[in-house]
């Protein structure tokens, strides 16, 4: 029988840190729900990912960092995509109410060259 789920199931009041729950896994390919309360990534730490991933928040706001760029906002319903080993940040999560992102992580897909 399938049971439906949902993302604002199960969202404590306060966090000491990031919840991630994997909501479906398989070879090369991810989907993740994360939630943060106003968390951020510690001064002078990059995210170096292997994967493409593919966010967006479902709640709430937050600031996303590139490497050499500035922050930039994003709010519910604002998504983006992040290239594996483009480096970046969480700047800042509102502190007032969960930030719900969904993250789907995916392998990069390598073509070779046949000559």
């Amino acid at each position: 029988m399938h049971t439906p789920q949902s993302l604002f199931a199960n969202l404590p009041s306060s966090l000491p840190k990031e919840l991630v729950n994997p909501l479906l896994e398989m070879p090369g390919f991810r989907i993740e729900r994360i939630v943060s309360y106003g968390h951020s990534s510690p001064e002078g730490f990059w995210y170096d990912q292997d994967t493409d991933e593919w966010v967006v928040i479902i709640s709430g706001a937050a600031r996303l960092q590139f490497h050499g760029e500035e922050p930039i906002e994003m709010k519910a319903g604002s998504f983006i995509n992040i290239a594996a080993h483009q480096k970046h940040r969480i700047v800042w999560t509102d502190p007032n109410q969960p930030t719900i992102w969904l993250a789907v992580h995916s392998t990069p897909v390598i073509e070779e060259l046949i000559d």
